[in-house]
């Protein structure tokens, strides 16, 4: 996949069809400015259309995965702008959250290898992984709250309540304090907390038991799991099962593995 020149983010295919996306200024802790918010959105668009990559591992350069929006940084002047105060801020706002919605709808697996601090925006980017891992150095905060702004921001009044329940959520988001890694694993905000320097072994070992299975199959248990969270009932999560269970099973992948499971041999699947 072609990424041009980047300057804030690094992108390398470190395994057939797995990705790692590093955010890359290693001296602000990888605070988010807005080249950086454009390199992103410049491989997630890509990610999007791409058949060929499996799995996207998300983590940071140094010893911090992303400390949140560099205040030092944070874009145009709105005094400069053609629009008014409150109209450039939402457009501004708008941006930052859609970003946070793309990396969450991608096709592919995506995994936070969380190697440190991850707060405010730096949160943000990891509820939208489906799987994070922690270090145990990392820490995470709804870092809003504490200069002056709202705690439900760029999908965390979405994401964080789903992912450690209300009650836990409430209390993060209401007074911002830093909880540490095991914290994470023991309310399911992380999946498990490993040595500092082995997060990222740890998620592509995951990746490595994701690319076991077909392609179709992983994408449509990505896609259903994520729609079915938010099903009306249970009747319409089994609907949304049934008929992609029936796609998935009128594949090439469906035929290979049944082939290879009775060879007793590791399925080929396709790219798609």
């Amino acid at each position: 996949m072609e990424t041009g020149s980047l300057e804030t983010i690094s992108f390398e295919e470190v395994a057939p069809r797995v990705a790692v996306l590093t955010l890359n200024r290693p001296d602000r802790l990888n605070a988010i400015t807005l080249k950086m918010y454009d390199e992103i959105e410049q491989i997630v668009d890509a990610l999007s259309r791409d058949v060929s990559t499996r799995v996207l591992v998300i983590t940071g350069a140094g010893r911090g995965f992303c400390s949140g929006q560099d205040l030092r940084d944070l874009g145009a002047d709105p005094a400069a702008s053609d629009l008014g105060r409150i109209q450039f801020g939402m457009a501004w706002q708008t941006r930052a959250a859609r970003l946070i919605k793309t990396i969450h709808e991608l096709p592919q697996a995506v995994i936070a290898a969380v190697n440190g601090p991850a707060s405010g925006a730096g949160l943000a980017l990891a509820l939208a992984a489906d799987i994070r891992l922690a270090a145990s150095s990392a820490r995470f905060n709804v870092a809003f709250v504490r200069i002056g702004l709202s705690g439900a921001d760029m999908g965390t009044s979405y994401f964080l309540p789903r992912i450690v329940g209300p009650t836990a959520a409430a209390e993060m988001m209401l007074t911002g304090r830093l909880i540490d890694a095991l914290e994470a694993r023991d309310n399911g905000l992380v999946l498990r907390v490993v040595d500092d320097g082995r997060v990222l072994d740890e998620a592509l070992s995951i990746a490595s038991a994701i690319m076991a299975n077909s392609p179709f199959g992983v994408r449509m248990t990505k896609q259903v799991l994520w729609k079915n969270i938010d099903a009306p009932s249970l009747d319409a999560a089994m609907q949304l099962e049934n008929r992609t269970q029936i796609l998935a099973s009128l594949t090439e992948d469906c035929r290979e593995a049944e082939a290879a499971f009775l060879a007793r041999r590791a399925p080929v699947f396709g790219d798609t």
